[in-house]
Protein backbone atom coordinates (compact mmCIF):
# COMPACT_ATOMS: atom_id res chain seq x y z
CA UNK A 1 0.00 0.00 0.00
CA UNK A 2 1.14 3.34 -0.39
CA UNK A 3 -0.16 6.68 0.61
CA UNK A 4 -0.01 10.01 -1.77
CA UNK A 5 -1.61 13.20 -0.46
CA UNK A 6 -4.28 11.33 1.18
CA UNK A 7 -5.40 8.56 -0.77
CA UNK A 8 -3.73 5.53 -0.51
CA UNK A 9 -3.34 3.26 -3.41
CA UNK A 10 -4.31 -0.64 -2.39
CA UNK A 11 -2.72 -3.35 -4.21
CA UNK A 12 -4.73 -6.59 -3.68
CA UNK A 13 -5.11 -9.72 -6.04
CA UNK A 14 -3.10 -8.16 -8.72
CA UNK A 15 -5.14 -4.76 -9.49
CA UNK A 16 -4.64 -1.48 -7.66
CA UNK A 17 -7.54 0.58 -6.17
CA UNK A 18 -7.10 4.04 -4.51
CA UNK A 19 -8.75 4.44 -0.97
CA UNK A 20 -9.76 6.64 1.51
CA UNK A 21 -9.62 6.43 5.53
CA UNK A 22 -13.16 6.12 7.16
CA UNK A 23 -14.34 6.70 10.80
CA UNK A 24 -11.89 6.64 13.92
CA UNK A 25 -8.59 5.90 11.42
CA UNK A 26 -9.53 9.22 9.95
CA UNK A 27 -10.43 10.99 12.78
CA UNK A 28 -7.22 9.51 14.67
CA UNK A 29 -4.75 12.33 12.73
CA UNK A 30 -1.81 10.25 13.39
CA UNK A 31 0.96 9.87 10.94
CA UNK A 32 1.26 6.27 11.70
CA UNK A 33 -2.36 5.09 11.07
CA UNK A 34 -2.24 3.79 8.13
CA UNK A 35 0.92 3.67 6.62
CA UNK A 36 3.08 1.91 3.45
CA UNK A 37 3.99 -1.21 4.32
CA UNK A 38 0.27 -2.15 5.79
CA UNK A 39 -2.44 -4.54 5.22
CA UNK A 40 -5.53 -3.23 5.02
CA UNK A 41 -9.17 -3.67 4.58
CA UNK A 42 -11.22 -1.59 2.43
CA UNK A 43 -14.76 -1.79 1.40
CA UNK A 44 -16.57 -1.29 -2.26
CA UNK A 45 -16.96 2.45 -1.42
CA UNK A 46 -13.09 2.97 -1.87
CA UNK A 47 -12.40 3.15 2.19
CA UNK A 48 -10.61 1.83 4.22
CA UNK A 49 -11.95 0.63 7.23
CA UNK A 50 -9.46 -1.78 9.40
CA UNK A 51 -5.51 -1.90 9.77
CA UNK A 52 -4.19 -5.38 10.20
CA UNK A 53 -1.98 -5.65 12.89
CA UNK A 54 1.92 -4.82 12.21
CA UNK A 55 5.13 -7.41 12.84
CA UNK A 56 6.85 -4.28 12.96
CA UNK A 57 7.12 -0.08 12.25
CA UNK A 58 9.70 2.09 11.23
CA UNK A 59 9.04 5.32 11.97
CA UNK A 60 12.25 7.23 10.15
CA UNK A 61 11.43 6.62 7.44
CA UNK A 62 7.37 5.74 8.45
CA UNK A 63 7.07 2.13 7.12
CA UNK A 64 5.56 -0.90 8.43
CA UNK A 65 5.41 -5.11 8.38
CA UNK A 66 9.28 -4.95 6.90
CA UNK A 67 11.16 -8.47 6.69
CA UNK A 68 15.25 -6.68 5.65
CA UNK A 69 16.00 -3.03 6.36
CA UNK A 70 18.88 -2.25 3.63
CA UNK A 71 21.32 0.58 4.64
CA UNK A 72 22.92 1.69 1.70
CA UNK A 73 26.16 3.60 0.75
CA UNK A 74 28.63 4.23 -1.93
CA UNK A 75 31.85 3.00 -1.13
CA UNK A 76 33.45 6.09 -2.90
CA UNK A 77 31.88 9.23 -4.15
CA UNK A 78 30.43 10.29 -1.07
CA UNK A 79 32.64 8.12 1.25
CA UNK A 80 31.33 5.85 3.47
CA UNK A 81 30.60 6.87 7.16
CA UNK A 82 31.29 3.58 9.25
CA UNK A 83 29.64 5.34 12.18
CA UNK A 84 26.45 6.16 11.27
CA UNK A 85 26.07 2.55 9.37
CA UNK A 86 26.84 1.42 12.93
CA UNK A 87 24.11 3.57 14.29
CA UNK A 88 21.65 2.19 11.78
CA UNK A 89 22.15 -1.19 12.59
CA UNK A 90 21.18 -0.43 16.17
CA UNK A 91 17.99 1.27 14.89
CA UNK A 92 16.78 -1.74 12.85
CA UNK A 93 17.50 -4.15 15.44
CA UNK A 94 15.93 -1.87 18.00
CA UNK A 95 12.65 -1.85 15.63
CA UNK A 96 13.19 -6.23 14.95
CA UNK A 97 14.21 -5.50 11.54
CA UNK A 98 16.75 -7.68 9.94
CA UNK A 99 19.19 -5.23 8.48
CA UNK A 100 21.34 -5.97 5.28
CA UNK A 101 23.97 -3.54 4.26
CA UNK A 102 24.63 -2.69 0.58
CA UNK A 103 27.76 -0.92 -0.42
CA UNK A 104 27.37 0.45 -4.19
CA UNK A 105 29.81 1.93 -6.73
CA UNK A 106 32.24 -0.79 -5.82
CA UNK A 107 33.31 -0.05 -9.26
CA UNK A 108 35.14 3.22 -8.45
CA UNK A 109 37.71 1.18 -5.71
CA UNK A 110 41.26 -0.35 -6.37
CA UNK A 111 41.33 -3.72 -5.29
CA UNK A 112 43.38 -2.58 -2.52
CA UNK A 113 40.49 0.00 -1.25
CA UNK A 114 37.70 -2.81 -1.44
CA UNK A 115 39.90 -4.66 0.06
CA UNK A 116 40.41 -2.14 2.93
CA UNK A 117 36.03 -1.59 3.20
CA UNK A 118 35.80 -5.44 3.59
CA UNK A 119 38.30 -5.63 6.33
CA UNK A 120 36.12 -2.52 7.92
CA UNK A 121 32.81 -4.34 7.52
CA UNK A 122 34.17 -7.84 8.12
CA UNK A 123 32.93 -7.75 12.23
CA UNK A 124 29.00 -8.06 10.33
CA UNK A 125 29.43 -11.50 9.44
CA UNK A 126 30.29 -12.21 12.87
CA UNK A 127 26.95 -11.19 13.75
CA UNK A 128 25.08 -12.41 10.93
CA UNK A 129 24.53 -8.90 8.77
CA UNK A 130 24.59 -9.77 5.44
CA UNK A 131 26.62 -7.40 3.05
CA UNK A 132 26.36 -7.01 -0.87
CA UNK A 133 28.94 -5.03 -2.79
CA UNK A 134 27.15 -3.67 -5.83
CA UNK A 135 28.06 -2.00 -8.80
CA UNK A 136 25.09 -0.72 -10.94
CA UNK A 137 27.37 0.64 -13.94
CA UNK A 138 28.77 -3.38 -14.28
CA UNK A 139 25.81 -4.75 -13.08
CA UNK A 140 27.78 -6.64 -10.05
CA UNK A 141 25.89 -8.42 -7.42
CA UNK A 142 22.83 -7.61 -8.34
CA UNK A 143 21.63 -10.94 -8.92
CA UNK A 144 22.61 -12.41 -6.09
CA UNK A 145 20.48 -9.53 -4.26
CA UNK A 146 17.86 -10.07 -6.16
CA UNK A 147 17.80 -13.77 -5.11
CA UNK A 148 18.09 -12.65 -1.58
CA UNK A 149 14.97 -10.10 -1.76
CA UNK A 150 13.07 -12.49 -3.42
CA UNK A 151 9.52 -12.76 -1.76
CA UNK A 152 10.45 -10.68 0.90
CA UNK A 153 9.51 -6.99 2.12
CA UNK A 154 12.27 -4.80 1.54
CA UNK A 155 12.87 -0.98 2.58
CA UNK A 156 15.55 0.50 1.38
CA UNK A 157 17.34 3.71 3.11
CA UNK A 158 20.63 5.43 2.77
CA UNK A 159 21.62 8.81 2.40
CA UNK A 160 21.21 10.42 -0.91
CA UNK A 161 24.18 10.22 -3.60
CA UNK A 162 24.80 6.58 -2.93
CA UNK A 163 22.99 5.07 -6.18
CA UNK A 164 19.70 3.78 -4.46
CA UNK A 165 17.43 4.12 -7.03
CA UNK A 166 20.05 2.99 -9.95
CA UNK A 167 19.82 -0.20 -7.75
CA UNK A 168 16.01 -0.06 -7.24
CA UNK A 169 15.86 0.24 -11.37
CA UNK A 170 18.07 -2.69 -12.09
CA UNK A 171 15.86 -5.30 -9.30
CA UNK A 172 12.37 -4.17 -11.00
CA UNK A 173 14.61 -4.05 -14.52
CA UNK A 174 13.18 -0.95 -15.02
CA UNK A 175 13.49 2.65 -15.08
CA UNK A 176 10.49 3.99 -13.21
CA UNK A 177 12.75 5.86 -10.76
CA UNK A 178 14.61 9.37 -11.08
CA UNK A 179 18.19 9.11 -10.27
CA UNK A 180 20.05 11.99 -8.73
CA UNK A 181 23.54 13.56 -9.98
CA UNK A 182 25.99 13.69 -7.12
CA UNK A 183 27.02 17.34 -5.99
CA UNK A 184 30.84 18.34 -7.33
CA UNK A 185 31.67 20.41 -5.02
CA UNK A 186 30.15 18.92 -1.56
CA UNK A 187 30.30 15.62 -2.58
CA UNK A 188 26.81 14.65 -1.52
CA UNK A 189 23.78 13.75 -3.77
CA UNK A 190 20.81 15.34 -4.54
CA UNK A 191 17.49 14.00 -3.16
CA UNK A 192 15.37 12.25 -5.80
CA UNK A 193 12.73 10.34 -3.82
CA UNK A 194 10.11 12.74 -1.28
CA UNK A 195 8.21 10.20 -0.48
CA UNK A 196 7.93 6.18 0.69
CA UNK A 197 6.71 3.81 -2.09
CA UNK A 198 6.21 0.16 -2.39
CA UNK A 199 7.10 -1.45 -6.11
CA UNK A 200 6.62 -4.98 -7.06
CA UNK A 201 9.59 -7.36 -7.70
CA UNK A 202 9.03 -9.48 -10.88
CA UNK A 203 10.54 -12.11 -8.87
CA UNK A 204 7.90 -12.16 -6.37
CA UNK A 205 7.83 -9.58 -3.09
CA UNK A 206 7.81 -6.06 -2.23
CA UNK A 207 10.99 -2.95 -2.30
CA UNK A 208 10.18 0.32 -0.56
CA UNK A 209 11.96 2.95 -1.72
CA UNK A 210 12.12 5.60 0.98
CA UNK A 211 13.74 9.36 1.31
CA UNK A 212 17.22 9.74 1.80
CA UNK A 213 18.47 11.24 5.20
CA UNK A 214 20.40 13.56 6.72
CA UNK A 215 21.51 12.42 10.51
CA UNK A 216 19.60 9.99 12.62
CA UNK A 217 19.87 9.11 16.09
CA UNK A 218 20.26 6.84 18.76
CA UNK A 219 17.13 4.47 18.99
CA UNK A 220 15.61 5.65 22.46
CA UNK A 221 17.04 2.76 24.85
CA UNK A 222 15.73 2.92 28.41
CA UNK A 223 18.59 1.77 29.68
CA UNK A 224 21.99 0.09 29.48
CA UNK A 225 21.06 -3.32 29.04
CA UNK A 226 18.42 -2.65 26.47
CA UNK A 227 21.44 -0.90 24.73
CA UNK A 228 23.58 -3.87 24.91
CA UNK A 229 20.68 -6.32 23.69
CA UNK A 230 21.13 -4.19 20.45
CA UNK A 231 24.92 -5.54 20.16
CA UNK A 232 24.64 -9.27 19.25
CA UNK A 233 28.24 -10.05 19.40
CA UNK A 234 27.97 -9.05 23.25
CA UNK A 235 25.99 -12.28 23.54
CA UNK A 236 29.13 -14.59 24.19
CA UNK A 237 27.54 -16.98 26.90
CA UNK A 238 31.22 -16.07 28.92
CA UNK A 239 29.28 -14.42 32.16
CA UNK A 240 30.75 -11.14 33.73
CA UNK A 241 32.16 -10.99 37.73
CA UNK A 242 28.69 -8.57 37.93
CA UNK A 243 25.13 -9.70 36.76
CA UNK A 244 24.11 -6.30 35.86
CA UNK A 245 27.73 -5.57 33.77
CA UNK A 246 26.96 -2.33 31.72
CA UNK A 247 30.90 -3.37 30.02
CA UNK A 248 32.05 0.09 31.16
CA UNK A 249 34.22 0.39 34.46
CA UNK A 250 33.84 -2.78 36.09
CA UNK A 251 36.31 -5.52 37.16
CA UNK A 252 36.42 -9.24 35.26
CA UNK A 253 33.92 -8.04 32.47
CA UNK A 254 33.80 -10.70 29.92
CA UNK A 255 33.10 -8.15 26.67
CA UNK A 256 36.32 -6.11 27.96
CA UNK A 257 38.40 -9.48 27.81
CA UNK A 258 36.60 -10.47 24.51
CA UNK A 259 38.18 -7.04 23.07
CA UNK A 260 41.57 -7.56 24.54
CA UNK A 261 41.53 -10.82 22.87
CA UNK A 262 40.63 -9.97 19.41
CA UNK A 263 37.08 -11.58 19.89
CA UNK A 264 34.98 -8.51 19.48
CA UNK A 265 36.89 -5.55 17.54
CA UNK A 266 37.78 -2.75 18.96
CA UNK A 267 36.21 -0.52 17.02
CA UNK A 268 32.86 -1.77 17.83
CA UNK A 269 33.72 -1.61 21.66
CA UNK A 270 34.34 1.92 21.36
CA UNK A 271 31.48 2.43 19.37
CA UNK A 272 29.07 0.78 22.37
CA UNK A 273 31.19 3.19 24.83
CA UNK A 274 29.77 6.13 22.84
CA UNK A 275 26.43 5.04 22.48
CA UNK A 276 26.60 4.45 26.21
CA UNK A 277 27.69 8.10 27.27
CA UNK A 278 25.90 9.27 24.86
CA UNK A 279 22.56 7.69 25.95
CA UNK A 280 23.07 7.73 29.41
CA UNK A 281 23.60 12.16 28.73
CA UNK A 282 20.40 12.34 26.61
CA UNK A 283 18.09 9.49 26.86
CA UNK A 284 18.16 7.61 29.91
CA UNK A 285 18.01 10.61 32.06
CA UNK A 286 14.44 11.51 30.57
CA UNK A 287 13.09 8.16 32.35
CA UNK A 288 14.41 9.57 35.72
Amino acid sequence: MNKIQGFYNIESNGKEYLCKLRGILKRSDKRENCTVGDYVVFDEDGFITEVKPRKNLLRRPLVANIDFGVIQFAAKDPAIDYEKINILILNSLYNKINPVLIINKVDLLSEDELKEIKNNLEYLSKIEIPVFYISTYENIGIEELTEFLKDRVTAFGGPSGVGKSSILNLLQDSRELKTGETSKRLRAGKHTTRDSRLLTLPTGGFVIDTPGFSSVDLPPTEDAQELISLFPEFNLGEGCKFNNCVHINEPQCGIKKAVEDGIIPKERYEFFKRCYEKSKNEIWNRYK
